[in-house]
């Protein structure tokens, strides 16, 4: 992919914006890698991962309003609920499964984020259906007359479910304030997009639903930044959704049961690894004068830090009661 060279300041960010999006981006990666050594230590049962993806996620996060926006996540968009304030020990609360998890006390496998307060809409583990959610909030937010656009994001594979189109196309022929966003990492699980699609991209889809669809550079933030900004400023407009595909690498497995050496060649990961959209970042961040060598390992010190002190806290919280698990199943009251 050809990388369209784009500056911070022509899209009206500042030094200390593209600062914070690194930031996040890095929290992210660096909250990841201590969740897989914490599964593979045994500690902790299940990693669903945002490794190649941080770019993508945190571009898109940075071009919405997280003062009043409604976001529909997948599994892996660490960076996006980070943006959208649930905080690394709530991250690591989750990946714990300890009752302070502010996703489900602990029920929901890592990765089903839901957080009322931060307008983030629980996930469930049936792939797309966040899609019909995330158009009904914008539905009901346009029958509202209220100053609001929800975002959906769901991988390339999820784009074959029914959920998808059925949401997409009730979002087009309504013309509501919606953006979805597919974050291609090339792979359904164990399954090359080349064998998931009938077409050449997923943003050819689009037309199909009477919006328009683009095509972008995943592992640029800034370029992600750009298209989403733009999908929500027609959004705002009440000129209708957008469907967004951003090209990525998944830098890992599927998940921590999964071992991707047995359908990727070596070729392949080399690839993603040469394209880590944390080093890119990085480089466009010392060409633009923004941060020095010695400010990057001063601010991964200071993200280690906090990472370090979620995983003890998160490690040394209480389990839930054996009795909650019968909350939330049955109505309660008196009887009466």
């Amino acid at each position: 992919m050809v990388e369209e060279k784009i500056n911070h300041k022509q899209l009206g960010l500042s030094d200390e914006d593209v600062l914070k999006m690194y930031e996040t981006m890095l929290m992210a990666r660096r909250l990841d890698e201590r969740m897989w050594l914490l599964n593979r230590s045994g500690k902790i049962p299940f990693v669903i991962s945002c490794q190649g993806q941080e770019a993508a996620q945190v571009g898109a996060a940075f071009a919405l309003d997280h003062t009043k926006d409604y976001i529909a996540p997948y599994y892996r968009d660490m960076g996006i609920v980070l943006h959208f304030g649930m905080t690394p020990k709530e991250l690591m609360l989750s990946a714990f499964a300890k009752a302070e998890d502010p996703n489900s006390g602990g029920r929901q496998m890592p990765g089903h984020f839901g957080q009322k307060k931060n307008r983030i809409l629980t996930g469930s583990s049936p792939v797309a259906t966040q899609v019909p959610h995330a158009v009904g909030v914008a539905l009901a937010g346009k029958i509202r007359q209220e100053d609001f656009i929800s975002f959906v994001t769901l991988g390339e594979g999820s784009t074959n479910q029914g959920d998808f189109h059925e949401g997409a196309n009730f979002a087009g022929v309504h013309k509501l304030p919606v953006i979805i966003m597919v974050e291609n990492n090339k792979y359904a699980i164990s399954v090359p997009v080349e064998r998931q699609l009938g077409c050449a991209q997923v943003s050819d889809r689009a037309i199909g639903y009477g919006m328009p669809g683009y095509t972008v550079d995943g592992q640029n933030p800034l370029e992600v930044y750009r298209v989403v900004k733009e999908a929500a400023d027609r959004a705002r407009r009440g000129e209708g959704p957008t469907l967004i595909e951003t090209v990525t690498y998944r830098l890992t497995a599927h998940s921590s049961d999964d071992d991707d050496r047995q359908y990727r060649t070596a070729e392949d990961l080399a690839e993603g690894r040469a394209n880590d959209p944390i080093l890119l970042f990085e480089n466009y961040l010392k060409e633009a004068a923004v941060i020095t060598e010695e400010g990057l390992q001063e601010m991964n010190k200071k993200v280690m830090a906090i990472v370090n002190e979620a995983t003890d806290y998160a490690e040394n919280a209480p389990y839930a009661t054996p009795e909650h698990a019968l909350k939330f199943v049955y109505e309660e009251g008196d009887g009466e």
